[in-house]
């Protein structure tokens, strides 16, 4: 199994419009950070998406991904969901319908703001082709078991998701307890780390560190960052258990 990260931006990407700071002028690809999206590729070739960020096309053309077989919704913010239309080559490529997983309210605001997209299979793939399925307990996507992990984003309960010793978890403020003992055992952690001071809905630097060392990964990622953090000048403080996510890495599990 491999996770690709397409994504590790936050919702504005990087570098920002507008801004000429260390990071946004940066040329090292490591700066370059499209919005928050990531692919685990299965032993079988299956494909699982987390979130589909409005930069999808761009990250698939450069991943050369032509797949995907299930997508999580960690959450229905528009960086995590408004790529939705890209799904529409998935399907045509593959001439399949893809299933989507979330949380009820997350399945409910994609039923209202993108119904036309839940369709069945028929002789035109002019338009995406999904199903959607509400999930509040462990389940199969694409062949393997998912659990789903409540966590808080401000005042909204949205998920992480574990697949196998992998968990992904973006866009969180806090974990309730009674999660703590869906994370126990965890090899990688690819977890939210916005900036360095703190944010009424995310993690900061700091507070994205405390929470590793009480989950205990062997290895851990920083994803959804924003601009305000410098690839080099953020690894340079970083335990040698942590990483700064980028666009394009990939971990082998």
């Amino acid at each position: 199994m491999q996770l690709t990260i397409l994504g590790a931006g936050s919702s504005a990407g990087t570098p920002a419009l507008g801004c000429t700071c260390a990071t946004c002028v940066s040329t090292d690809p490591r700066n370059k950070r499209t919005r928050c999206s990531s692919v685990v590729t299965l032993d079988d070739g299956r494909v699982i998406l987390i979130d589909t960020s409005p930069d999808l096309r761009q990250q698939a053309l450069r991943q050369n991904l032509l797949r995907v077989d299930a997508v999580l919704y960690t959450h229905t913010h528009a960086d995590h969901l408004h790529g939705i239309d890209d799904l529409r080559a998935f399907c045509q490529i593959n001439r399949c319908q893809i299933p989507l997983y979330s949380y009820p309210e997350a399945i409910s605001h994609i039923q209202e703001k993108f119904g036309y997209t839940l369709r069945d299979p028929s002789h035109y793939w002019d338009l995406p082709v999904l199903a959607a399925h509400i999930v509040q307990a462990p389940f199969t996507a694409a062949g393997v078991e998912v659990t789903p992990i409540p966590v808080m984003h401000g005042k909204i309960r949205i998920y992480a998701y574990r697949i196998g010793n992998l968990v992904y978890m973006t866009d969180v403020s806090a974990i309730p307890e009674t999660s703590f003992d869906l994370l126990q055992d965890v090899d990688v952690l690819l977890i939210d780390c916005l900036r360095e001071t703190p944010h009424p809905t995310h993690v900061s630097v700091s507070e994205s560190l405390a929470l590793i060392a009480r989950i205990g990964a062997k290895r851990n990622v920083l994803i959804h960052m924003t601009h305000e953090l410098e690839y080099h000048a953020l690894q340079a403080t970083l335990p040698a258990n942590v990483t700064v996510g980028h666009d394009g890495l990939q971990l082998s599990l």
